[in-house]
């Protein structure tokens, strides 16, 4: 079996760019890859239900660029307003857990 040193596991890569799980900069990078996946999974349920960004801030009351923000992850969002956008403009549940 031939091994390439140059090809390394995607945790090395992590580690490399962004420090060791437990530094810093790894907890920054994972709380903004969490915030990432957020407005990417609000975006799919919404396409999925054949709603534009202005339809689904008109169910929940808010703006077309809010939800842009959040789905292009620019944007903080609050817990009460994540809950409002999954219940009321998407018809869903929201589901958490805690890795302490």
């Amino acid at each position: 079996m031939i091994t390439d040193k140059r090809i390394t596991s995607f945790d090395d890569h992590l580690d490399e760019q962004y420090g060791k799980v437990g530094t810093e900069s790894r907890q920054e990078f994972q709380e903004e890859f969490e915030t990432f996946k957020i407005g990417v999974l609000i975006q799919e349920a919404r396409k999925k239900q054949h709603l534009t960004q202005q339809q689904l801030a008109e169910k929940v009351g808010t703006t077309k660029n809010y939800i842009s923000r959040i789905e292009n992850n620019a944007s903080d969002i609050r817990l009460s307003t994540l809950m409002r956008i999954i219940r009321e403009g998407l018809g869903g549940s929201l589901k958490l857990s805690l890795d302490v």
